[in-house]
């Protein structure tokens, strides 16, 4: 993530697992956050994109989301999350756009989908969060 014309609270979300999967975070609000990692590096044993780095990317970016949208008194933590694949993906980026489809009071869903450098669509997501209050001394 290189931070530039990001908001100052998007980069609270970066994690030891984003940094090895080496994403990189491209947009983020509240409403929409897009994001990729490379395929290379993120692959099951046949060489293609695993069905787990999906998992990560829809999870890292709709997270990002309801950060934006709970901060600054809430902090965001997964309560469902779930991946349909659609393609294989054997080089390149997979790139993520999770936008908002519940910003509420304690809790906010996305919808994200996965593309290749191609613009096919890899998979498609959901993940809800819970918005916990966060101490507040």
């Amino acid at each position: 993530m290189d931070g530039s014309n990001l908001p100052d609270w998007a980069s609270a979300m970066v994690s030891a697992l984003d940094e090895k999967m080496r994403f990189e975070l491209l947009e983020a609000s509240a409403e929409r956050v897009v994001g990729r990692m490379p395929v290379r590096g993120n692959t099951q044993p046949a060489g293609l994109w695993h069905g787990g780095a999906s998992g990560v990317l829809v999870e890292t970016l709709a997270s990002i989301g309801a950060l934006g949208h709970g901060q600054p008194d809430r902090m965001p933590v997964g309560v469902d999350l779930n991946v349909t694949h659609h393609k294989a993906a054997f080089d390149g980026w997979v790139t993520g756009e999770a936008l908002a489809i519940h910003l509420g009071r304690t809790s906010a869903c996305y919808e994200v989908i996965l593309r290749n450098d191609d613009g096919q669509r890899v998979a498609t997501g959901r993940l809800t969060c819970a918005l916990l209050p966060m101490d507040q001394d």
